[in-house]
C-alpha cells in the first residue's frame, strides 16, 4: 500500500526558511520521479518542483533559486528546502508520486499535505 506522509510545515516570517519532508512507503521509491505541488487558498494546484531518479531537478519559475528539492533513497524520503519565503508561498504543500513521463506524465498517489504559512 503506497503511503506519502508530509511533515515540516508551519508558520514562518517572510524571508525565513522551512524544510518539508515526505516519507514514502509501499513502492520502490528510488525508481520514481517525485514531485512537490502546492495549493494556495482559493487557487488551483500549482506544480512546484520535480526530482528524477537521476537525480535531475526541475523548478517552477516562481520558486527557482529559493527552493531546493532533494531525495534520500536510503530513507525513502523526499525533501523541499524553502528559503527566502514570501507571503505568496503560503499554501498547502503536497508530495506526489509521478507515474509516467513526457506526454504520459501524471500523478497516481498524493500525500495528505502540510500547511505552510508565510506571514509577519
Amino acid at each position: 500500500q503506497v503511503q506519502l506522509v508530509e511533515s515540516g510545515g508551519g508558520l514562518v516570517q517572510p524571508g525565513g526558511s522551512l524544510r518539508l519532508s515526505c516519507a514514502a512507503s509501499g513502492f520502490t521509491f528510488s525508481t520514481y520521479i517525485m514531485s512537490w505541488v502546492r495549493q494556495a487558498p482559493g487557487k488551483g494546484l500549482e506544480w512546484v518542483s520535480d526530482i528524477s531518479y537521476g537525480p535531475s531537478t526541475y523548478y517552477a519559475d516562481s520558486v527557482k533559486g529559493r527552493f531546493t528539492i532533494s531525495r534520500d533513497n536510503a530513507k525513502n524520503t523526499l525533501y523541499l528546502q524553502m528559503n527566502s519565503l514570501k507571503p505568496e508561498d503560503t499554501a498547502v504543500y503536497y508530495c506526489a508520486k509521478v507515474l509516467g513521463a513526457g506526454s504520459d506524465y501524471s500523478y497516481d498517489y498524493w500525500g495528505q499535505g502540510t500547511q505552510v504559512t508565510v506571514s509577519s
